[in-house]
């Protein structure tokens, strides 16, 4: 069975949305941010804080290329469509889903933004990042969900029946 990988900015929803879809699937949940935080040791915003944004991703990307499963709810890191070997080891595995908000409601919703763990650079904006990021989640994505204004119980509908829709297909494809 195919992974259902969630991807998007930070606050678009994907461990929350991660773990109702992996309810509603009966499948497993894996969070990559907590991946990463228990095999290093150490909270996101320590580790961006101690190896730089470059340093950040590198780390990201090898916990990224060691994870190993199938029939998984993945939620991703906002950064992980960044790294092009990371999320086409994903890909492979899976059906990638892009999360996407405004950037007022990403805005609105990410009040924490010091603090969570976000690879940014010095001086870089949540709008730059935002900018940044669109084309790689849309470039990485199979599936793309227009979740801005739907509540977590609608979007949680929207992925499950995209991601049937999609494994319906891949199967057809394949027999």
């Amino acid at each position: 069975m195919k992974n259902l990988i969630l991807i998007g900015m930070p606050g678009c929803g994907k461990s929350t949305v991660g773990v109702l879809c992996a309810k509603a699937l009966g499948m497993p949940f894996l969070d990559t941010d907590l991946v990463l935080q228990s095999r290093s040791g150490k909270l996101l915003q320590s580790l961006v804080d101690e190896l730089g944004t470059e340093g950040f991703l590198r780390l990201e990307e090898e916990v990224i290329l060691g994870i190993a499963c199938e029939g998984t709810v993945l939620a991703t890191g906002g950064s992980v469509a960044l790294e092009d070997r990371a999320i086409a080891h994903l890909r492979r595995t899976g059906v990638s889903v892009y999360l996407r908000l405004p950037y007022a409601e990403i805005e609105h919703r990410l009040r924490n933004i010091a603090t969570r763990g976000i690879a940014m650079g010095p001086g870089e904006s949540l709008r730059t990042l935002y900018d940044e990021r669109i084309p790689h989640y849309e470039r990485n994505a199979d599936i793309v969900l227009d979740c801005a204004g739907q509540n977590l119980e609608e979007t949680v509908s929207a992925v499950v029946a995209a991601f049937r829709a999609q494994s319906r297909c891949h199967s057809a494809a394949r027999v």
